[in-house]
């Protein structure tokens, strides 16, 4: 009879303590490898997916048609640091004073203390890396480039970086691995200025010869492989990068990221250049597309998606690979070169539907394609759910079983994967220090000073002396302004704006394009 209760409550025990600790298995808390492949300047209407016509995305399309296709998807700004900020922390960016387009010499404007998705999935056993663009500020103001560049992206989360500093139209034109100028000849001194051109080295202004690439505005400072940049460098030479193979680099360095880390979860943030200024297609790409160098970078861009996803297919991880593909911000023409980008537009339409483009509180300025690709687990849909790029924060630490959340980045887990179409509600969204405001199918601008248009882009970005309510389910292209005849609809969204922006918004900075 002892015996007998003895393991009665040996087995009772058992089963309780099994109960309270559950396995892994019984948790909904999964760990696949994390990839956010971002694309610069790429408007919603630029991808075959979305609708293009002209021209054909079929790499880009595979994501979109085989996971779920957000017609809805927000970046948080029309510009590309505040953009890459949001994402990367989960934070607004207007909360940021910083946070605005930087030249190649900005400290890091990500503090070194502050929440990261790469920290946060540090936390839960990931492998991070970060391979291309980064444009978030290096150092802490006063950077020598011929040392190890600190603070960067590996003291905000990632283990592996692997960068430009900026952007490919700005200095210094070097790759940084890990916070070292790759290659760099330490009897060739980088030097950096942004102001002012160094003793008998050639700029676009005077020596207009050198360039192989025409700049319409301000893009006239030093010329590297023919190209007039933003900003002053001399020495160098070993380290600069050829700017037609920057494609190729990016995509083997991804490449060989992931061949590495394949044994172990991992996060990488791919950072592609296309389709950013200068727009320096492979000769394999050269005139392909008909529509001079954007339209062939986009393919260009879409090929190397391609390569990638086979890469992920060859070494038999893209079933436990998690995709996020989106854009920094809206479509641009002319961003600073002649390069045939207006002139051979021909019926293509970058924005889509939308109005504006990269720089502007219309919906071309942050609307842009947003795509959650994982083969098995994602079933293909379109959704029309809001999401931001600033929700991926909250969302992926649900997804890997970690408590970090901000405030401004929502949960919407299961909106990413396709099991709810219940998207975020509100959003406020920010373009040149200037905000808006979208609600369910509204959109409202308020009043800004300053021009209605940058003349240089050719782009609406926004600006009226009138507050702009638009519906957005009815006029998709902003045309009818209901501000006027709708004052209870602009009042409620008004006071939604300012609930989460305040009443000091207007305290707004003149607009820099560079």
């Amino acid at each position: 009879m002892n015996n007998f209760h003895f393991i009665t409550a040996l087995l009772l025990s058992v089963l309780i303590g099994c109960q309270s600790k559950p396995t892994k298995e019984t948790t909904n808390h999964v760990q696949p490898n994390i990839i956010v492949i971002y694309t610069d300047d790429l408007g919603y209407g630029d991808i075959s997916a979305n609708g293009a016509t002209e021209l054909q995305t079929p790499n880009i399309d595979k994501l979109a048609n085989g996971g779920v296709r957000f017609t809805n998807g927000y970046a948080s700004s029309a510009t590309c640091t505040p953009s890459r900020y949001a994402l990367l922390t989960g934070v607004y960016p207007w909360k940021n004073k910083n946070a605005k387009i930087l030249p190649g010499t900005a400290p890091l404007i990500i503090g070194t203390d502050q929440i990261t998705i790469p920290k946060m999935l540090k936390s839960k056993g990931y492998y991070t890396g970060i391979v291309g663009k980064w444009h978030l500020g290096l150092g802490t103001g006063n950077v020598d480039w011929n040392k190890t560049v600190s603070p960067g992206p590996n003291e905000v989360g990632f283990d592996y970086s692997y960068i430009m500093a900026a952007t490919q139209d700005r200095v210094p034109t070097v790759y940084i691995e890990n916070g070292d100028v790759v290659g760099l000849d330490p009897n060739d001194p980088i030097e950096i200025d942004y102001k002012n051109n160094f003793e008998g080295q050639p700029n676009g202004v005077d020596n207009p010869e050198l360039t192989t690439m025409k700049w319409h505005h301000g893009h006239n400072s030093s010329i590297v492989n023919g190209i007039p940049r933003i900003g002053y460098m001399k020495g160098g030479e070993s380290a600069k990068w050829s700017d037609v193979d920057m494609a190729d680099h990016f995509l083997k360095g991804a490449q060989d990221y992931v061949k590495k880390h394949k044994n172990e979860p991992f996060f990488l943030y791919y950072g592609m250049q296309q389709p950013h200024v200068p727009r320096t297609p492979h000769p394999r790409f050269a005139g392909k597309s008909g529509m001079g160098p954007r339209g062939d970078v986009i393919l260009e861009a879409d090929w190397c998606i391609g390569e990638f996803l086979k890469t992920l297919e060859e070494e038999g991880i893209l079933e436990n690979t998690l995709i996020v593909f989106s854009s920094d911000n809206g479509p641009v023409l002319n961003d600073g070169y002649y390069d045939d980008a207006v002139e051979k537009l021909g019926n293509h339409t970058p924005a889509g539907p939308y109005r504006g483009g990269k720089y502007s509180l219309f919906e071309a300025g942050t609307h842009v394609p947003f795509v959650t690709y994982w083969k098995g687990t994602i079933q293909p849909s379109v959704s029309n759910a809001m999401v931001c790029q600033m929700d991926l924060l909250s969302s992926l630490a649900n997804l890997v079983g970690s408590d970090i959340r901000t405030s401004d980045s929502e949960e919407l887990l299961d909106v990413f994967l396709g099991k709810s179409n219940e998207g975020r509600k509100e959003l406020v969204i920010e373009a040149t220090s200037r905000t808006a405001y979208r609600n369910g199918d509204w959109a409202m601008i308020p009043p800004y000073a300053g021009p209605a248009k940058i003349k240089q882009v050719n782009i609406e970005i926004g600006n009226a002396k009138k507050y702009q309510l638009y519906n957005l389910k009815e006029d998709i292209g902003q045309q009818n302004n209901l501000a006027k005849s709708n004052p209870e609809k602009l009042a409620e969204m008004i006071a939604g704006f300012e609930a989460i922006r305040g009443k000091d918004y207007n305290n707004t900075q003149q607009i820099k394009l560079k």
